[in-house]
């Protein structure tokens, strides 16, 4: 047996200390019998020290019982303190009942000896030894103190008989009273053990009852028959019951169907669930299932084995994270602007529609476009934009229905999905009442908006359908109702896609002829006024296909800036023009063309730079031609490209002037040299007075601002005539002088002179 503990704690100590003072009617009753002993030894002995030994026994033991008893009554112990103070009072009055009964021994073996009263002594002392373990374990004091005061005295009288035998006996009392000492620890030690186990127990079992009811989620435990053993309260409220014993012994099929008859769970979700959580237990595997109460929760069922055939379910509830995961989903789905389906959901919707139903029926595709819509945003801003947007998605979400699918594309584009299209016509009247209810004006943020959309649409077989063909063609149809002059929707013809097709293969057959430098460069003679000899030409780049022949630059320029690759173009007829020029006669310069695209550029000064440092020209024979829409998109930058050119020495020419809106504006804040009179301004000079005045007056002011004057499109000798009497310009350009040439060609009519030369100065004369 383990040895006392020389530390007890505080809690076991106030129960032991306690435990003294239970039953105090035995110590009465022992007290009693040993006083009415004494008394009996008087009897015999005659002698009134056992009188007064009796007496004193009575009285001692009453005392202690009627103190006991006070403790017991009033509650007296409480803490550790109140302890000590209860055990200091038991051991007094032990001190004085176990003194008293040590005396009588002595006093009945050594001092008034007596036979009757030398046993009578001895079994009292041996009956208070027998019962001081089981009565005093909890003090270990009062063990001690009636070993001295009780024990001790007889083994000393025995040993002051004198006689051998009695001396050895009293010895072996010493002993007794060592072992009588050691049982008590060891009861106290076993008890405290034990007490010690418990509370362990205690606080372990109240540890897990506080975790498993702070725990967020709900837990049940069930047994091998699937019973509930253990259940927490967030299970009970999960499953709305009022207290987590309700739980106990019942299975989850019990506890799902209960919750099924509350009205928060269908019989059949119920039985579901029941039979796949118990058969993931079962097959020691984890399974989680979401279930829909019909108060608008969500609960998530998670089942796993557990050790020694227990099985483990939680219950969470979910419902926030399915409302955000909802939110989440909605926002990856929809537009935040209109709450349309977005592109890439609309998509989905138009694979899943067109692949279920009839086989045979024919789907449709719309796409609309709102006419002119940036001009809002740049002028009246962004968030008019999007009220405007918003206008359109209200004016579009009655049409929507179980046929009808409505998302917004992206920007200002719509789509619209027809589901079952009966047939053209009846597809045409639908996209009539469409176009009607989108026509009229919208008020936003208190402005007055006029609605005015394009749209292309395309109707296929739903077999074999392709969404992103789909897509395509009605891009194709809605490119089309633009060129058309927008405000109206246009159905897609396959020569729609014929054309694209051959659009598509243009581009690469241009890009290749790019990178092979597969291009050719001609030029156009820009002829004097005053001599009528080339005093200049502009370089015009071709392109000469080899299956299509050759193809006009109004084709091939706008693929080429709708590519991102016209860049490429400029520094290939720049670079081939310069080369050239330097080859012919000084007088002759070379006039290029650049693109809006290649203002857009930071490269494009350096390409300058290069080319004339490679081919060697004088910068004063190079003139680069600039359009008006190179100028609209960044003044700022445009105006310090032209500068650092003007630096490096070449001559710039406004293309085209007069058919742009700030053209004065650009003559009176850009350094430029040159303007170029468009071809528009000589149709009918030869017959209008209006359109002659108008000409000779662009000539009259360019004049004071140091300008020189190319007027372009002289196709007949009438025209040459009114422009040399009436408007006398620098310099001409057309198909008057000749189609355009090569270099060798320009070189070999450097000094030629045209031969209507003399017909002019004819005319002058008369």
């Amino acid at each position: 047996m383990k040895p006392e503990k020389t530390s007890v704690d505080r809690h076991i100590h106030v129960g032991f200390v306690r435990s003294l003072f239970e039953d105090p009617g035995v110590l009465l009753t022992a007290g009693v019998c040993n006083g009415l002993i004494a008394i009996l030894v008087y009897g015999t002995t005659r002698h009134p020290i056992y009188l007064i030994l009796g007496a004193a026994l009575l009285v001692s033991s009453t005392y202690r019982y009627l103190t006991i008893r006070h403790v017991k009554k009033t509650n007296a112990i409480t803490d550790m303190a109140s302890a000590r103070r209860a055990e200091r009072a038991y051991i007094l009055g032990g001190i004085v009942q176990s003194a008293f009964m040590g005396a009588f021994a002595f006093t009945a073996i050594v001092l008034v000896p007596d036979v009757f009263g030398e046993l009578a002594a001895i079994a009292v002392i041996m009956a208070g030894a027998a019962t001081v373990v089981g009565r005093n374990y909890g003090s270990r004091p009062m063990v001690a103190v009636f070993g001295f005061t009780s024990v001790l005295p007889v083994a000393a009288a025995l040993m002051l008989k004198g006689e051998f035998n009695y001396f050895l006996l009293g010895l072996y009392i010493v002993p007794f009273m060592i072992i009588l000492m050691r049982m008590a620890a060891n009861v106290r030690g076993i008890l405290i053990s034990a007490i010690s186990e418990e509370l362990k127990t205690k606080d372990i079992a109240q540890r897990f009852d506080r975790a498993l009811n702070t725990m967020p989620h709900g837990l049940v435990m069930l047994d091998a028959e699937g019973k509930t053993v253990v259940a927490n309260m967030r299970a009970a409220e999960a499953l709305r019951f009022e207290d987590a014993s309700l739980l106990q012994r019942r299975t989850l099929k019990a506890l799902l169907l209960r919750v099924a008859a509350s009205g928060l769970l269908s019989t059949k979700d119920a039985s579901f669930a029941d039979a796949e959580l118990m058969k993931a237990i079962r097959d020691g595997r984890e399974r989680r299932l979401r279930l829909k109460l019909t108060d608008g929760r969500h609960l998530e069922f998670t089942a796993r084995a557990g050790r020694d055939e227990l099985g483990v379910i939680t219950f969470e509830d979910v419902t926030r994270r399915v409302e955000s995961d909802d939110k989440i989903r909605h926002m990856a789905r929809y537009d935040s602007l209109t709450g349309l389906p977005n592109r890439d959901y609309f998509n989905e919707l138009m694979i899943e529609a067109s692949e279920t139903g009839d086989r045979r029926r024919t789907i449709g595709l719309v796409i609309l476009d709102l006419d002119d819509f940036k001009t809002v945003n740049d002028t009246l801003g962004h968030p008019v934009g999007d009220g405007l947007i918003d206008a359109i998605a209200r004016k579009l979400k009655p049409f929507e229905s179980r046929d009808i699918v409505i998302s917004r594309f992206g920007g200002d584009e719509f789509a619209l999905y027809f589901d079952n299209v009966p047939d053209a016509d009846t597809f045409t009247e639908r996209m009539n009442v469409i176009f009607d209810t989108l026509t009229g004006d919208a008020h936003v943020a208190g402005h007055v908006l006029r609605i005015q959309a394009s749209g292309g649409a395309v109707l296929v077989p739903v077999h074999g359908a392709d969404v992103d063909g789909m897509v395509v063609k009605a891009d194709l149809a809605l490119y089309r109702a633009k060129e058309l002059g927008k405000a109206s929707w246009y159905l897609f013809e396959e020569e729609m896609d014929q054309a694209f097709r051959r659009k598509q293969r243009l581009k690469i057959d241009l890009r290749a002829a790019i990178e092979d430098k597969a291009l050719r460069v001609v030029y156009q003679p820009i002829v004097s006024m005053e001599t009528m000899q080339i005093a200049g030409c502009e370089a015009l780049c071709r392109w000469d296909h080899p299956e299509l022949g050759a193809i006009s630059p109004a084709i091939f320029i706008p693929l080429a800036e709708e590519m991102g690759i016209v860049s490429r173009i400029s520094e290939l007829v720049l670079d081939t023009a310069c080369r050239q020029c330097v080859l012919w006669p000084e007088h002759i310069g070379v006039s290029v063309n650049l693109s809006a695209k290649d203002f857009r550029s930071g490269d494009i000064v350096a390409t300058i730079e290069r080319a004339l440092g490679d081919s060697g020209l004088c910068a004063r024979r190079l003139e680069l031609e600039v359009t008006e829409t190179a100028l609209l998109d960044d003044k700022a930058m445009t105006r310090r490209y032209i500068e650092d050119m003007k630096r490096m020495g070449v001559r710039i020419a406004l293309d085209d002037f007069g058919t742009g809106y700030s053209s004065l504006s650009y003559l009176h804040n850009l350094p430029l040299d040159k303007i170029k009179i468009d071809r528009s301004f000589l149709m009918d000079v030869t017959q209008n007075r209006r359109a002659l005045d108008l000409l000779r007056g662009i000539v009259d002011m360019s004049r004071p601002l140091g300008l020189a004057v190319t007027i372009e499109g002289v196709e007949t000798f009438e025209q040459l005539k009114t422009l040399a009497e009436h408007v006398r310009p620098d310099l001409l350009q057309g198909f008057l002088f000749g189609a355009p040439l090569t270099a060798s060609g320009i070189d070999a009519l450097a000094h030629t002179t045209w031969p209507f030369a003399k017909d002019l100065k004819a005319s002058r004369r008369s």
